[in-house]
């Protein structure tokens, strides 16, 4: 008959194959925000907050490997919790202060730190140090405190694609970073049961081998995927092809086009966004008017929202076509009413921005002078301000 042991054992085998399998089979880039988080943390309150930074948490692998490691011999509370509240220290410490001082760093490149600290904590724990180096290794709790400065970096450097409020920054941050605890303290607590199950079985050195191997595997995968994605965004000329994605929402036809080179140009305005602020740019098109659009900024992310606005409405409707945070955005608009259309930009970096904008169509231009426009304009609108 088959012992409770067995099962247990069965049990653990295939809980620990299915996160290894989520590991490897997820995104490499870890914590990536997706159009839906953005669009709920930027129209939502801290609740919002919190719960993206639990959620953010939880589909992190590579801190989620991290912790996995620190924990593995740490066999009474009081070490579980010394080592895991010196990595929360560390990472909260850079998360609050990078975000709120703007600092920010390409996300591949830290998160490729990141990936060798899982690679780090293995090594450390089937004692590589010794065993291939012939050195003792480095003090573990303050390893663990400075490699958790660097997963705040690159926890800031994602919240930081966001359009943070001005008003309440500090509270949004904390908000997002209690999150993060929270999703981290529910995470542990799954793996310190996986790991107490393996530990009563005879097989647990094998599993501890197995499993810190694989996470330097795991490690060393997402640290080349990094590296490949940091290649691509600092090289990007060298891989860019000529696609078109085409969306049909509402009735407006938008097309994404990957390779801005292939359009002619009518009109390249230049405009500079001071640190922290904002500025919106208009054109008038008339009902079916094409605009083919390209705009780039020269360093940091900006909040964008690209709208409409119908001639002579006084409701202070507009109709939102795309909004995101990014550093560059192109496309067509086929328009389906008479109006103003353009841009919302929102610079939340501590530096000016360049937004350089080139433009093609049958538009008509607010910024000089041209044939009147037999239409009461309205430029501005007050409902995107109040996202923020």
């Amino acid at each position: 008959m088959l012992s409770t042991s067995y099962f247990l054992n069965r049990i653990t085998y295939i809980t620990v194959g299915l996160i290894l399998l989520g590991l490897f089979s997820q995104m490499a880039f870890a914590h990536g925000m997706s159009d839906a988080e953005k669009l709920s943390i930027i129209e939502g309150g801290n609740l919002r907050y919190m719960w993206l930074g639990a959620t953010h948490m939880l589909s992190g692998y590579d801190h989620l490997a991290f912790v996995f490691g620190i924990i593995f011999f740490l066999t009474t509370f009081r070490d579980i919790a010394k080592y895991v509240t010196a990595f929360t220290l560390g990472h909260s410490v850079t998360l609050i202060f990078a975000t709120f001082s703007a600092i920010q760093m390409n996300y591949f490149l830290i998160d490729a730190v990141i990936a060798l600290s899982v690679c780090y904590i293995a090594f450390s724990n089937i004692d590589g140090f010794r065993k291939y180096l012939n050195v003792s290794p480095p003090n573990m709790l303050l390893m663990i405190i400075g490699l958790g400065l660097i997963h705040g970096f690159g926890l800031s450097t994602r919240l930081q694609e966001l359009p943070l409020s001005e008003d309440q920054l500090l509270l949004n941050i904390i908000s997002f970073n209690v999150g993060i605890e929270l999703g981290q303290i529910s995470a542990l607590a799954l793996m310190l049961i996986v790991i107490a199950a393996w530990r009563k079985s005879r097989r647990f050195k094998t599993f501890s081998l197995v499993a810190n191997y694989a996470l330097i595997a795991l490690g060393s995968f997402l640290f080349l995927m990094q590296m490949h994605g940091y290649e691509h965004s600092t090289n990007a000329e060298e891989f860019t092809a000529t696609t078109a994605t085409i969306e049909k929402k509402n009735e407006q036809i938008i097309v994404v086009i990957t390779d801005s080179t292939v359009i002619p140009w009518t009109d390249t305005i230049t405009i500079t966004i001071d640190a922290r602020d904002y500025t919106e740019y208009k054109l008038f098109l008339e009902n079916g008017a094409v605009l083919d659009y390209q705009w780039q900024s020269d360093s940091a992310d900006v909040f964008f929202d690209f709208h409409g606005e119908p001639a002579g409405d006084t409701t202070g409707y507009f109709k939102s076509y795309a909004k995101n945070t990014n550093n560059q955005a192109g496309g067509s608009l086929t328009t389906s009413f008479a109006g103003t259309h353009g841009w919302y930009w929102k610079n939340s970096s501590t530096a000016p921005v360049t937004i350089t904008l080139n433009i093609k169509g049958d538009y008509q231009r607010l910024d000089i002078k041209q044939e009147p426009i037999q239409a009461s304009l309205s430029t501005t609108h007050d409902s995107i301000d109040s996202l923020f």
